[in-house]
């Protein structure tokens, strides 16, 4: 093994988001992917063995699970890192957001930790159009947030995908449905925390019958802003807070391309890394929608762009933008 490589593991790779981290990692020209025999996936002993061999490991299990996994490394092990892709760490004590754009800091905590929490895939499109607002105080920290974000199924994983794919013939999902209609959806502990928000939005996921691609739309009253705010104020803060970065584009005021025919497409990232953020509406009534792919910077490309991160990588390494 070229000992300038760095190795890794991915507990639970079988799932949708592990499939597309190990193909990432299978592409990265400074990474040794370390993988576990299809028949000894839930041995405890030969899993603890590949934690411990790893630079990173990759966390892509059900929260408990992902839990019981860190329990498996070694007392005295300061080289493995921890990349969970689940909701377990989110908000968790001692764990680092992976949303290296969220604010100026927040590359170099990435950077300097070994426990980090990937964004949800709808929270990574909230945060990414809020949270700059809530900074630069045009967007009150208790303003009454809603949000609805349409995705396509994958989101879902493997039952979801064979759902759909069994529904084909018949075309038994053609239609959008929208769930999580109690209203405790399990990405808004960490769109209120890191949007600095002081209570949770009213927020609305719709899935829909297209495998990837999400659409993250916040609507916003001027009247409830700063007083004075403009959509061209709104544009001007979204565009200072990401600029100059790969992987979030604030995308030109009343451009058609935005919204071809003037319908949206929430598929227009697939197969990338980015996350673009547009700005609809007028002086009343605004509209701030994220683009992104939900399996890219919404869950595998965002946990890589993490990895690269913690171990001193080009951050854009096998990702697209």
């Amino acid at each position: 093994m070229n000992s300038s490589r760095k190795t890794a593991f991915v507990d639970g790779q079988e799932g949708t988001t592990g499939l597309q981290i190990r193909e990432r990692l299978l592409a990265h020209p400074d990474i040794t992917l370390l993988e576990i025999e299809a028949d000894r996936r839930k041995d405890t002993a030969r899993r603890r063995e590949l934690i411990n061999a790893a630079d990173v490991v990759f966390l892509c299990l059900p929260d408990d699970a992902a839990r019981e996994s860190v329990t498996l490394l070694d007392a005295g092990n300061t080289r493995t890192s921890f990349i969970d892709a689940s909701t377990a760490h989110r908000v968790a004590e001692g764990w680092t957001y992976g949303l290296p754009e969220l604010g100026a800091n927040q590359r170099a905590a990435i950077r300097q930790s070994r426990r980090v929490a990937v964004n949800g895939c709808h929270a990574a499109g909230f945060i990414l159009a809020v949270a700059p607002l809530v900074a630069a105080g045009l967007v009150p920290a208790d303003y009454p947030v809603s949000a609805t974000s349409i995705t396509g199924y994958s989101g879902g994983g493997k039952k979801m995908i064979a759902d759909y794919d069994a529904a084909r013939e018949n075309r038994a999902l053609d239609a959008a449905r929208m769930y999580a209609l109690g209203l405790v959806h399990k990405h808004l502990p960490e769109m209120k925390a890191y949007c600095g928000l002081s209570r949770a939005p009213v927020f609305v996921p719709i899935v829909d019958n297209f495998y990837k691609g999400m659409a993250v739309s916040v609507p916003l009253h001027t009247h409830l802003l700063r007083p004075g705010t403009t959509r061209v104020q709104v544009h001007a803060a979204l565009s200072a807070h990401y600029a100059g970065e790969r992987f979030v584009r604030v995308m030109p005021l009343d451009e058609p391309s935005n919204a071809p025919g003037g319908f949206f497409d929430p598929m227009a990232c697939n197969d990338t890394n980015r996350n673009d953020v547009h700005v609809f509406g007028n002086d009343e009534r605004m509209l701030v929608v994220s683009c992104l792919d939900n399996l890219g910077k919404g869950a595998s490309g965002a946990a890589v762009q993490c990895m690269n991160l913690m171990l001193g990588l080009d951050e854009a390494q096998t990702l697209a933008s």
